[in-house]
Parts: C-alpha cells; sequence; structure tokens
C-alpha cells in the first residue's frame, strides 16, 4: 500500500510538473491510472485531494486556477518548485534551530523536525546539533486558538476562508469572506491580516475572536497581496504596536506592569493610584480593557467612550 501511494504521488506531481496549462480533475484522473481504477468519482476525489494535500506538505507549490468555463486547474510551475543550492553555517543552522525548538509545543512540532530533516539532507552541517540548548531560555510561541492551522494553511495555500468572527463591541458574532495574508503573534495573542471581500478593505482579526469553524472557499484571491513587511506594519498598527499620539490613564499602583513598561510619564496620586501617560494609537481600548478596574482613561474622550463602549459591550455577555 505504501509503495502504491508513493507511485500514486510521484506519478501526480509529476503530470502537475510537466504541464504549461492547469489540469482538471478529470483531466488528472484520466492520466493516472489509479485514479482510473477508483471506485467512484467521491472515492477518486477524496483520494485526489488527500494527495495533493500530502504533496503540498512535502514542499511542492500547486496552484489553483479557475478556468473561463469555472472549472478548476491544477499545476506546479518550475520555477516556484526550484530551490537554489542551500548552505548553512554553524550559526545559520543554529539559529534555524532555535527557531524549531519555538513550534514544540505547538502543532506544529512535526513540519518543524520535518523541514530540520530536509535541511539536514541538503546540507546542514552534521556537527551541529539544532536543538542543543542556547541559554537558560528557551522560546515558545502559544498556539491555543483551533483556527490557527485551518488558517496558517489556508495563508499558505491561499485559499479565501469564512468564518465567524464576534468583535470586541458586539455582543453576536458576524459571518467574514476572508482572503487570509498572514499570521501575526503579538502581546500573546494571534492575529490574521487579510482582505476582507464583504467590506472591501484590508482588514486584521484576532484569532481569539473567531469562533466555530474556518472554512475553506475555492477560487482564487480578487485583491493583490502585500508584501510580508507590509502586513507586518498593518498588524502591528491593529495591535496597537504603532502610535501618533497621546493617551492620560489612572492606574491603580502596583498593577498594568505592560502599560508602566509603554509609559512615557508617571505621576503618583497617592490612595493606590498613578497617573501615566502612554502612546496611543488603533488597538490601544482593547489593550486597556483588559486590565478591566485597574484602569481609568482620563484622555482623549474618544479612546474613554471606545473602552466604555467595549466593556458594556462584554457586561452583556
Amino acid at each position: 500500500m505504501a509503495i502504491a501511494k508513493a507511485e500514486r504521488l510521484m506519478n501526480l506531481a509529476l503530470c502537475l510538473l510537466g504541464t504549461r496549462r492547469p489540469l482538471s480533475k478529470r483531466e488528472l484522473r484520466e492520466s493516472i491510472e489509479a485514479y482510473l481504477e477508483a471506485s467512484s468519482d467521491e472515492s477518486f476525489s477524496r483520494m485526489f485531494e488527500r494527495d495533493k494535500d500530502d504533496l503540498r506538505e512535502l514542499g511542492l507549490v500547486i496552484e489553483t486556477v479557475e478556468n473561463l468555463d469555472g472549472e478548476m486547474g491544477y499545476l506546479a510551475r518550475r520555477d516556484s518548485n526550484r530551490l537554489p543550492p542551500i548552505t548553512l553555517d554553524a550559526e545559520e543552522a543554529a539559529a534555524l534551530g532555535l527557531a524549531a525548538k519555538v513550534w514544540q509545543q505547538a502543532r506544529l512540532a512535526g513540519a518543524a523536525s520535518g523541514a530540520l530533516q530536509k535541511l539536514r539532507a541538503a546540507g546542514l552541517p552534521e556537527d551541529v546539533d539544532p536543538y542543543e540548548a542556547h541559554g537558560a531560555l528557551e522560546p515558545r510561541i502559544p498556539v491555543h486558538e483551533a483556527a490557527f492551522e485551518p488558517l496558517m494553511l489556508a495563508c499558505r495555500d491561499r485559499r479565501p476562508v469564512v468564518f465567524d468572527y464576534r468583535k470586541a463591541t458586539a455582543a453576536h458574532p458576524e459571518t467574514r469572506h476572508i482572503e487570509p495574508w498572514a499570521l501575526e503573534c503579538w502581546r500573546g495573542h494571534w492575529y490574521l491580516a487579510g482582505w476582507d471581500r464583504d467590506r472591501g478593505a484590508e482588514r486584521v482579526f484576532r484569532l481569539s475572536r473567531i469562533t466555530g469553524r474556518v472554512r475553506s472557499r475555492n477560487g482564487a484571491f480578487t485583491a493583490e497581496v502585500p508584501d510580508v513587511v507590509t502586513v507586518r506594519e498593518t498588524v502591528a498598527s491593529w495591535a496597537g504596536e504603532t502610535a501618533d499620539r497621546s493617551a492620560l490613564i489612572r492606574l491603580r499602583s502596583e498593577a498594568g506592569y505592560p502599560l508602566r513598561a509603554k509609559a512615557t510619564a508617571v505621576r503618583e496620586l497617592g490612595d493606590g493610584w498613578d497617573e501615566l501617560e502612554i502612546p496611543y494609537g488603533h488597538g490601544l481600548d482593547a489593550w486597556l480593557v483588559e486590565f478591566g478596574p485597574d484602569v481609568v482613561v482620563l484622555e482623549p474622550a474618544e479612546l474613554r467612550a471606545d473602552v466604555v463602549d467595549r466593556l458594556r459591550a462584554v457586561a452583556k455577555g
């Protein structure tokens, strides 16, 4: 069975790499003997989808293209699947090993381990242990949200998705149709940056506010995907990492240390309270709400109103 599957995957890869135009599922079935032997169209479809996912997991870049008749086709361009020779020195190998260790407690642990094995085969120095300890601190990225893995795969494969999302100021979730671009982690929370088809604009979503299952959709992206730097800047802005103004808040003494680290000025008020001046950018209201009764916004008025609205939404459930 293992040999038969390996042969089937090899034949599918050769078909996708050898074509100059997208091949439909029907054409691929007619070209590969194992698919012709499938007992039904449904059985073939399940087999093909599994094989396609397996090839992508192995690193083959498979594009999905819709033709003029609305039929989906598949191909693997040679220029997208050709890598230059990989040469790594000891320091670079150690850096990759450290990055892989970040994911050892996440569901990507297997993928990280497999990637390092491929790098070893491609020239990773044998005398370098990528998992060797490099200090007393070990990096970890928390991945608790069920939406993380399907969104990561959708970003990789450039597949549109649909999910239900509850804003901090809303009592009920709304359905969003998104073209996912990238995932970023800020302050221990994961965010998705992408194109919101319903609103016709770029949007950022916090994964912990996604409810239910993330569903994939067929078809190509309708909006151009920006470069990585632009996406990261957008996530940073929506997560409150960029600021163009200042806000004045009251903070309970011995509380809110992350806010104190950001403060540009601190003044003791007495009676267990301090006054802080902090950078004010998009997303600050959501961050302040997390500190609950330990924070009171003094100014600007618009920030105070946003925080009050969020607290009322939370109180309503």
